[in-house]
């Protein structure tokens, strides 16, 4: 090992390194070491090896490492390392991979020359789980199975079923094909699914089945966008004789109109950025993401409708982080828009202190959403692991906001 790479490796990593690989600077009690500029280590990766390799394709594994031969200096070497791991990780195939770096030897090495070598770990040709979720309200039982790395370049497909304590149930079977070499790092999926939900707050049952087609890509390391086709067929029905009649007037299947199931298609486009430190408990930095939905390319439903969300976090002192954010929702009715696909307020997920969907336009004691919805989200801190919501000072601005538009 040369000089120069050998001091790099054991003080001149500084900040880069520890954040990149997760290193601990030295103690109180240790004695500073010296730091070099990475930029001014001239190094050029001479071979790569790729050890623990078995389904996976070598021609889709070169086509993800070879940005490494472009490095210049031993900082650029570290940086784009970090980027082919984390494209290899975004392949789907592997459970582990390990990365080592050493200078080269043997025939054609080169003064500056150094070997990288990816030591990887497949994953199982079938993956199962159980876990458990919550959503409106309600918990859900959910089983699943996958099946990694298929035909040995990154494809995949999954299959998902659960099934709620009350009476909601879904079942989907997605196949994907990841492209982590080329630029964007783009992600095709196509999903088949059924949906099946029941809304007591609002006296109507739900029933999808459609197909839903997406594409997702990178722009840059904290922008992610998905671009979605999706084609259903909808069977809505009431609930119960008490159902009011506004709701039976938006249903479609089992009411007074029966007009039988009903087909929707339409492009939905999803951006978000996020420069939070964790997207569960983060301590700082922002989220924002933005939801627009054309329906209307065909079937009976037609409408716009865009959503904006936006959260920040703050670290105060040590241990304590307070937590903000708002969100805004805007649906234009070209006509045929369904009750489902309204805008809803209250509950734990949008508006604590109220009941679910307790919160915009009703008829009958039954919400019937709005075409317009503004909210701010529960300031909360945490501290110490807990958790303390600020809910008063919003609720007026959410319930002053969400209605039906002119």
């Amino acid at each position: 090992m040369t000089p120069q790479v050998q001091q790099a490796e054991e003080g001149g990593l500084g900040e880069l390194g520890r954040d990149m690989f997760g290193l601990e600077g030295p103690g109180a009690d240790e004695p500073a070491r010296p730091s070099i500029r990475l930029e001014g280590v001239k190094a050029r990766v001479d071979r790569i090896h790729v050890e623990g390799l078995g389904r996976t394709r070598d021609d889709v594994v070169r086509l993800t490492v070879d940005e490494l031969f472009d490095a210049t200096d031993f900082e650029d070497v570290i940086v784009r390392t970090h980027k082919v791991r984390n494209k290899l990780e975004s392949m789907g195939c592997f459970r582990d991979i390990g990365v080592l770096i050493d200078v080269s030897s043997g025939p054609g090495a080169t003064p500056e020359g150094l070997e990288v070598t990816f030591s990887v770990s497949e994953m199982s040709r079938i993956v199962g789980g159980v876990n458990t979720t919550v959503s409106e309200n309600e918990g859900n039982l959910v089983l699943g199975a996958r099946l990694p790395n298929v035909l040995g370049r990154g494809e995949r497909l999954q299959a998902e079923y659960s099934m709620g304590y009350r009476s909601s149930s879904n079942f989907s079977v997605t196949a994907a094909k990841p492209y982590p070499y080329r630029p964007l790092a783009p992600v095709l999926s196509a999903s088949v699914f059924q949906q099946s939900h029941e809304y007591p707050w609002s006296g109507y049952r739900l029933l999808d089945r459609g197909l839903l087609l997406d594409l997702s890509f990178n722009t840059s390391p904290a922008t992610k966008h998905s671009v979605q086709w999706e084609g259903l067929v909808r069977d809505t029905a009431v609930l119960s004789k008490t159902t009011s009649f506004k709701v039976r007037e938006s249903s479609v299947g089992n009411n007074i109109y029966d007009k039988g199931p009903v087909m929707k298609s339409g492009i939905r486009h999803v951006v978000a950025v996020d420069h939070r430190d964790d997207p569960i408990f983060p301590s700082r930095g922002t989220f924002v993401q933005f939801t627009s939905e054309v329906a209307g390319l065909g079937g009976g439903v037609a409408y716009l409708k865009n959503e904006l969300a936006a959260q920040l976090n703050h670290t105060v002192v040590p241990d304590v982080v307070v937590s903000g954010g708002a969100a805004l929702g805007v649906l234009h009715d070209v006509h045929g828009a369904p009750l489902a696909d309204r805008l809803f307020l209250g509950g734990p997920t949008t508006l604590r202190g109220f009941a679910q969907r307790g919160v915009g336009p009703h008829a009958d004691k039954q919400a019937t959403g709005g075409a317009v919805s503004t909210r701010s989200l529960p300031a909360s801190a945490h501290c110490l692991g807990a958790e303390i919501a600020m809910t008063s000072d919003f609720s007026i601005t959410q319930t002053s906001l969400s209605g039906n538009l002119p």
